[in-house]
C-alpha cells in the first residue's frame, strides 16, 4: 500500500464516501493519515457535487485509535505541536461545512472514538464498539474528547466513559445516545440516510447546518466550543505523554 492510499475517497449521487485504509493496522491514526484525511475532507467541501460526507474504516475495525508510534513521537520534542498533527484529520471532519455522517464498522477507539464523535450522526454495525481508552493507557483526553463527549451522550455518561471506562456497543451506543441507529451494512445506511441532503439544493444543505452550528450554543458557535476543549486538552495529554507512566505502557504495548 502507497501513503497515497491511506484515505480513499469517491463521490456516488453527491455523497462523498471518505474510509480511511489501513485495515492490517485497523486504521490507526499516524500524522500522514491524519494529513490525508483532511486533504479527503476539504476537496470533498470543495466539490459543488458534493452535498454530505460518509466516513468509515477499511476491514474489521473504523479506527483504533492514534497509532501508538505517534503518540510516542508526541512525548518528545515538541508534544503539543505533534498531537495537534495527529488530530488534524477528525476536527477536519468536524469542521466540515457539509453533513457528515461517520458509518462505525468497527471499534472505535481513542482517537478513532474522536473521529466518529466528529461527525454529525453516528450508524453502529452489529460489531461496532465505541472506547475512549484514554486513561487505561495512561493518557489524558485529547482532541476535544471531553466536549464531544458531553455533547453526545451527557454529563454522566461521558464520565463513565472518561472516569470510569465505560465503552459502548452497538446496541448500548444507540440507548445512550452515542449513535443513531444499528445497521447490518453501516456504509449502506448512511449512504441511505445521506440520500436526504444529497437530494436539497446544496446552498440549502451548507446553510441549514451552519444555522444549526450558530443556535447549538447562541453566541457562538459550536466548532469555537470544541477548539476551547481541544486547547484545554492539549496541555494536559501532551504532558501525560511525555511521563515514563506512558513510555511504559508504550513500551508494553508494543512488545505485546
Amino acid at each position: 500500500m502507497t501513503d497515497s492510499d491511506l484515505v480513499l475517497l469517491s463521490v456516488t449521487n453527491h455523497v462523498a464516501l471518505i474510509t480511511v485504509n489501513d485495515p492490517d493496522r485497523r486504521n490507526a491514526i499516524t500524522e500522514d493519515m491524519s494529513a490525508r484525511l483532511r486533504d479527503a475532507v476539504e476537496r470533498a467541501e470543495a466539490d459543488p457535487d458534493v452535498h454530505a460526507v460518509v466516513v468509515t474504516g477499511a476491514g474489521k475495525a473504523f479506527c483504533a485509535g492514534a497509532d501508538l508510534s505517534a503518540l510516542g513521537n508526541a512525548g518528545a520534542g515538541a508534544p503539543e505541536a505533534a498531537l495537534l498533527r495527529v488530530y488534524d484529520g477528525f476536527l477536519a471532519v468536524g469542521n466540515c461545512a457539509l453533513p457528515t455522517i461517520a458509518a462505525v464498522n468497527g471499534a472505535a477507539v481513542g482517537a478513532g472514538l474522536n473521529l466518529a464523535l466528529a461527525a454529525d450522526v453516528r450508524i453502529a454495525g452489529p460489531g461496532a464498539l465505541f472506547d475512549a481508552r484514554f486513561q487505561k493507557l495512561g493518557l489524558h483526553p485529547g482532541g476535544g474528547a471531553t466536549w464531544m463527549l458531553h455533547r453526545a451522550v451527557g454529563p454522566q455518561v461521558a464520565r463513565a466513559a472518561l472516569l470510569f471506562g465505560m465503552r459502548f456497543d452497538a446496541e448500548s451506543a444507540v440507548r445512550q445516545g452515542l449513535a443513531l441507529s444499528i445497521a447490518d451494512d453501516p456504509v449502506a445506511a448512511a449512504m441511505e440516510l445521506a440520500a436526504g441532503p444529497a437530494a436539497a439544493p446544496r446552498d440549502v444543505v451548507l446553510a441549514t447546518k451552519a444555522t444549526m452550528r450558530s443556535t447549538a450554543s447562541p453566541g457562538s458557535l459550536d466548532s469555537e466550543h470544541h477548539e476551547l476543549a481541544m486547547r484545554t486538552e492539549l496541555g494536559p495529554q501532551a504532558k501525560s505523554a511525555a511521563s515514563p507512566e506512558f513510555a511504559a505502557r508504550l513500551a508494553a504495548a508494543r512488545r505485546g
